[in-house]
């Protein structure tokens, strides 16, 4: 069976937890999905209208987390983490059942659903994966925020760089390759915050369900969580993370090189409506037979294959 083939979970996952925002109690199901079905996210808590479609002209909201909506109102929250593990993990089909609007934030990072997933093992299908290769170079800028995706030959490349007044974050700048890097450190990178914004956010209805266990936490030149850092880039590379599950919300894989300065879920999606607001900014290719870099193919290796 070829890797170059579409791939869903070889079986159920099930994991609990809190949203990070709502506070709610949440229990989530990965599930297996035939070829061509892409990402499909369904609220068994609501018994119509309860399918909602990652895809980034869903999102209706993007302040903090990326929320996608379907025409009915129904909403899914904070799909950002789970995303970036499914691209990846180089997962193409799959249904997540919850039960609730918010999905689980576990830890604050991906790396429990990237355990579990790898746990699980994938299922290859044979039919050929799809991808969205990038033709001409489109950016954004806004104030100090900017954004640009331009083509790139056969890989997904995202360059991020933020910098804070706080002395602890500063400036912090991480590029990688999606295809060909080892994503440990992406993967296990946790969701951030300053001290002085929790009261903003508790305010604003928001980050009911945020603590020590699921965020960090920093107060002037201190972390306020006994574990430190997991790894020295670990703020910026949060925030490919985040990149990495909203680029995923075009479909497929996507084919270019990404370029980030002061960005979030916002400008990204900004960014893809922008893409894809001309058709000539991108193709559409159907992989058929060996005609890509064994890196698009690289970080499948540690995952069981059931054909």
């Amino acid at each position: 069976m070829s890797l170059l083939s579409q791939s869903t979970v070889s079986n159920k996952i099930s994991l609990n937890g809190v949203g990070i925002h709502t506070g709610k109690k949440v229990s989530l199901n990965i599930l297996p999905a035939s070829p061509n079905s892409g990402i499909i996210f369904k609220r068994v808590d609501l018994k119509n209208n309860n399918i909602v479609i990652p895809n980034f002209e869903n999102v209706s909201e993007a302040t903090l987390c990326t929320t996608i909506s379907n025409q009915y109102g129904v909403k899914v929250s904070t799909i950002e983490h789970l995303m970036a593990a499914f691209l990846g993990l180089g997962i193409d089909n799959a249904i997540v059942e919850l039960d609730s609007q918010e999905v689980p934030i576990l830890d604050g990072s991906a790396i429990n659903f990237v355990k579990v997933i790898k746990e699980t093992g994938l299922k290859n299908s044979d039919i050929p994966i799809k991808l969205i290769k990038i033709n001409n170079t489109v950016q954004i800028e806004e104030d100090q925020k900017f954004i640009s995706v331009e083509k790139s030959n056969a890989s997904l490349e995202i360059e991020f760089e933020i910098n804070y007044e706080n002395k602890l974050i500063n400036n912090q700048k991480n590029k990688i390759n999606v295809f060909e890097d080892k994503l440990d450190d992406i993967f296990n990178s946790r969701t951030f915050c300053l001290y002085e914004d929790i009261e903003k956010l508790k305010k604003k209805g928001l980050g009911k369900g945020g603590s020590l266990e699921n965020a960090i936490v920093v107060k002037g030149n201190k972390m306020l969580n006994e574990e430190g850092l997991r790894n020295k880039h670990e703020f910026v590379n949060h925030k490919i993370l985040d990149c990495m599950g909203d680029l995923y919300l075009v479909g497929y894989r996507l084919i270019g090189s990404i370029k980030c300065r002061h960005g979030g879920h916002s400008l990204t999606n900004k960014l893809l409506r922008k893409v894809f607001s001309d058709n000539k900014n991108y193709s559409l290719i159907e992989i058929k037979g060996k005609n890509l870099p064994h890196s698009l193919i690289n970080n499948r290796h540690n995952l069981k294959s059931i054909a």
